[in-house]
């Protein structure tokens, strides 16, 4: 599943290709994504123009005229590709995951615009689109979640307040969106290892500089990725030429077995299992 750093990618991409462009139609493959599409889906965005892409958490939200939102959750298998008219497309993904190139089946629902289509495809089916109409609903929607790791109110006090009396593990807690929104299971592994914590610590037995860590690194290993292009399983490049080389500096995560990166550390990287998701971590560095 793409995690905050892949679809802020995403976002980049498609605020450089589709914002300001007007949708002059829209064609529906199959609506049965992880939701239904709603029958009128493509009258609601047809001729709509796109003022803003933003991202919030591992959501896209495109923003339209008359404070109209699209909310695309990509699930564990969605990709966007751009493929420009006129233009022989090597390279349509708009992300650094899965298929460079456009696939030709799971394509289940295309945007067309003056000189591009943006099209959806997911083998999976467990992405969704949600139509929004206001910014109150948008905000409702959002407060449905924990804060971003990039969000100042993600500070120290936050983790101190909501942990205090937490026996569940802190690696849970990571990826518990109502928690903080956004970390997958790639980024809490290399986290937890920056801040020097073992993944399966009680979440209240934290010391207040553990805890002044897991702020300070989850914002430095994100921000890490995203200037890294993201990880990418399969190294290739995307739309623009660029390539996603996060998964070249994970320190522990698909490192089972192998010596910890760190010079003056003589442990390895064990794997385990913590709510049916592997878990990387040094046997030294993190105890």
């Amino acid at each position: 599943m793409p995690e905050l750093p892949e679809v802020e990618i995403v976002k980049q991409s498609l605020i450089k290709n589709v914002k300001s462009q007007k949708i002059l139609k829209v064609i529906v493959r199959n609506r049965n994504l992880r939701f239904k599409l709603p029958i009128n889906f493509k009258n609601i965005i047809k001729k709509q123009k796109i003022i803003n892409v933003i991202r919030f958490s591992k959501y896209i939200i495109i923003e339209f005229q008359n404070k109209l939102y699209c909310i695309l959750h990509l699930g564990m298998s969605g990709t966007l590709h751009i493929v420009t008219k006129n233009k022989k497309n090597f390279i349509t993904n708009s992300s650094f995951y899965h298929s460079p190139f456009l696939p030709k089946k799971h394509n289940h629902v295309e945007f067309v615009f003056k000189n591009l289509r943006l099209i959806y495809n997911d083998p999976r089916r467990f992405g969704y689109f949600k139509i929004l109409k206001g910014p109150i609903k948008l905000e409702n929607f959002i407060n449905n979640y924990g804060v971003e790791p990039f969000d100042k109110n993600f500070n120290f006090y936050y983790l101190k307040t909501k942990l205090n009396d937490k026996k569940k593990n802190i690696k849970d807690y990571l990826l518990d969106q109502k928690f903080v929104s956004g970390i997958g299971n790639i980024y809490a592994s290399e986290i937890l290892f920056e801040s020097k914590i073992n993944p399966k610590k009680k979440s209240c037995n934290l010391l207040d500089y553990e805890l002044k860590d897991l702020v300070k690194y989850s914002k430095i290993v994100l921000n890490n990725s995203i200037k890294k292009g993201g990880s990418s399983i399969r190294n290739f490049v995307n739309t623009q030429g660029n390539s996603g080389s996060f998964q070249k500096y994970f320190k522990v995560y698909d490192r089972e077995g192998k010596k910890c990166v760190k010079s003056n550390c003589k442990g390895k990287i064990l794997r385990i299992v913590i709510s049916n998701r592997s878990t990387f971590y040094c046997n030294i560095c993190q105890k």
